[in-house]
């Protein structure tokens, strides 16, 4: 079975999250993540977990979210020692992509994956995020990697705003796993 974060670890990683308030836009509590990634202490406990639970998930390649889950998808991917594999906004890949739209609050916007990210057949395939709110570009992510015949094993965020219950909509398509729930 997969670890869970002790409470003591938990709290270490909590605790060096900064909340900004209003940012972006008048309302909306932002977590700050930037003050987590300076804390050496609360980087390495973080990762030291995420390690832990997956260096047994017979993973193959990690796939980080534009652009905060490429921080902590490519550590994960060096600390295991498989490939990474950015999922990016529409027109920044370099060579032949498929993209999947998704809905914003205001609007949509498009993801998009190389066609050749997974030179292995059938790869194990694990995506890794921040932040899970509605989940909207996390279930676009999710399509594109079913969509090249890979086996999505896990979702994973670092924070889950649970209220928003984008989490719900992602456990049709594949398990999901937060580190804090918020």
């Amino acid at each position: 079975m997969r670890t869970f974060l002790n409470d003591e670890d938990k709290k270490i990683i909590l605790d060096s999250i900064r909340d900004i308030p209003d940012f972006p836009k008048p309302g909306i509590m932002f977590k700050d993540i930037t003050t987590l990634l300076n804390n050496a202490k609360a980087y390495q406990t973080l990762m030291n977990h995420l390690e832990k639970r997956y260096k047994e998930a017979n993973l193959d390649y990690i796939v980080g979210l534009d652009a905060r889950g490429f921080i902590f998808g490519a550590a994960l991917a060096d600390r295991l020692k498989i490939g990474f594999v950015p999922v990016r906004k529409k027109g920044k890949l370099p060579s032949a992509t498929i993209c999947e739209k998704y809905e914003l609050e205001y609007g949509f916007d498009e993801v998009e994956i190389h066609l050749d990210a997974f030179p292995k057949e059938n790869a194990n395939v694990l995506i890794i995020d921040d932040l899970i709110a509605t989940g909207g570009t996390a279930y676009a992510a999710s399509k594109l990697v079913l969509d090249t015949k890979a086996n999505l094993v896990e979702i994973c965020f670092i924070m889950n705003l649970k209220f928003l219950k984008g989490d719900v909509r992602l456990e049709k398509i594949a398990p999901v796993y937060s580190v804090l729930d918020i």
